[in-house]
């Protein structure tokens, strides 16, 4: 059995700069902590129970099936914050069928990240028996 103790997630950018800009700037992810030097340098942001680690370069962009999901307490002031910071946001918030409250920006190389509220009234709030 593997007991994993910590985990990230790797992003490999087009533009490095652009997109330590967009993860620490626009969305004002907190650095865990900084390695290397020049234009490919890593930063590892805080992303909730995880990490997110921008370093490195790719000569193209991730794939279409990465997908970033991050809860936020409120949805509806991240998406006007979002807008004065000039982030793409390609769904405004919006509660779900499934009761979530979603909403879909795009990273610079177009990941797509979900900025998710979960509602008090929703089932994962709740623990039965309690």
């Amino acid at each position: 059995m593997v007991h994993v103790l910590s985990s990230r997630v790797l992003l490999r950018p087009t533009d490095p700069e652009r997109s330590r800009e967009f993860y620490g700037g626009a969305l004002g992810l907190a650095v865990y902590r900084e390695f290397g030097t020049g234009p490919e340098r890593g930063v590892v942001y805080f992303l909730g129970g995880g990490f997110l680690e921008v370093s490195g370069r790719s000569q193209t962009p991730p794939g279409p099936g990465l997908e970033l999901w991050m809860q936020v307490a409120d949805a509806a002031a991240a998406h006007k914050e979002f807008l004065l910071r000039g982030v793409e946001v390609i769904e405004p918030p919006e509660r779900k069928p499934w009761g979530l409250i979603e909403m879909w920006i795009a990273d610079p190389d177009g990941v797509r990240i979900a900025m998710v509220e979960v509602p008090e009234d929703h089932p994962m709030r709740f623990r039965p028996g309690i």
